[in-house]
């Protein structure tokens, strides 16, 4: 976090001003990785027992396989639109859920895991792309930009990843402090 019990220095930032959003791209491959002020996708789901990846808790309204799921799908939706002017999203919402509340067997929900994170490296590859300009709007949308997609999948990832966190702690099977 940027606050700290140390002194802030009272000098002033160094600003490129060649390029003032140089740092934008690497920013944003900080928040699309997670880890800074979120639990990544990836521990999140480290070491989900299989037999509670199916299980609901009190007061919670999806399994982890649905959760997953859903990150996946959804992730999947927002990278195909920001770099395919042909894609078709699924219908919303039930395109964007899971059918049943359980992977059919591990190797779904590996194939499930290895594909979050295959996407977010492609999505990483798009806005650290020299050539690409984050504030374009696309031209097959409607006024959306890269920056904003980016922005949108990592929020969308955060907040998922929150509730797979809680999940795991409803159901007794987060280790993490």
């Amino acid at each position: 976090m940027a606050a700290s019990n140390k002194k802030l220095s009272s000098k002033r930032p160094v600003r490129n001003k060649a390029n003032p959003d140089a740092a934008l791209p690497k920013h944003l491959v900080e928040l699309l990785n997670g880890g800074s002020a979120h639990v990544t996708v990836a521990d999140a789901v480290a070491g989900f027992p299989a037999e509670k990846r199916g299980a609901y808790a009190s007061g919670l309204q999806h399994s982890a396989w649905q959760l997953l799921e859903h990150i996946r799908i959804t992730q999947w939706d927002i990278l195909e639109f920001s770099r395919n002017p042909k894609h078709a999203s699924p219908g919303f919402p039930e395109g964007y859920w899971p059918k049943t509340p359980v992977p059919r067997d591990d190797a779904e929900w590996t194939k499930t895991v290895q594909s979050v994170s295959s996407d977010l490296r492609a999505m990483i590859r798009l806005v650290t792309n020299p050539r690409a300009d984050l504030y374009a709007a696309f031209p097959w949308g409607d006024g959306q930009t890269l920056l904003r997609e980016a922005l949108l999948l990592a929020d969308h990832n955060a907040y998922h990843v929150g509730q797979l966190v809680d999940l795991r702690r409803a159901l007794g099977i987060w280790k993490k402090s």
